[in-house]
């Protein structure tokens, strides 16, 4: 089995976070492959392959949502719902609409995080910034869900 192999449901997993799609997912797991094996020169580090490659999958995410804000649906009726239909429907969406609210970044340390279970420090290599910087991004993304959470409430 090739390390890639080793972390592909890992890839697909966060990729699926991002997209909410099967397809998608599946086309950013390719396109992870695609660049990493065409980037691998520039690991500096192979014990952070697995982290080096989830960073990659959350820019391909990340480009291909870019791209799909940029195309305009004709009649948005005849979206697919990819709920099963024994789920908590209206909790998935405001978790779902809750991490919408985060930004890039955020939304990323917090999946790093909470998700994966991965160190400040591990995710402080992997974003490329200082282990407190991730810290306060962390924080502060906690606290934006939290505010929201508490607006929520206030309406219901």
């Amino acid at each position: 089995m090739t390390l890639f192999q080793e972390y592909e449901k890992d890839i697909y997993k966060m990729a699926y976070l991002y997209v909410k799609n099967k397809h998608d997912a599946l086309d950013i797991v390719q396109e992870t492959a695609y660049r990493s094996f065409k980037k691998i020169n520039t690991l500096k580090n192979p014990k952070v392959f697995k982290a080096w490659l989830i960073k990659i999958a959350v820019s391909c995410a990340t480009d291909m949502l870019r791209k799909k804000k940029k195309v305009t649906f004709l009649n948005p009726e005849y979206t697919d719902f990819t709920g099963a239909s024994d789920e908590d429907i209206p909790l998935e969406l405001s978790l779902q609409d809750l991490l919408e609210s985060l930004n890039e970044k955020e939304k990323n340390i917090v999946f790093l995080k909470y998700y994966y279970g991965y160190t400040f420090s591990e995710i402080s290599e992997m974003e490329g910034s200082p282990s407190g910087s991730i810290k306060s991004a962390l924080y502060r993304a906690l606290a934006k869900l939290r505010k929201r959470v508490r607006r929520v409430d206030m309406y219901e």
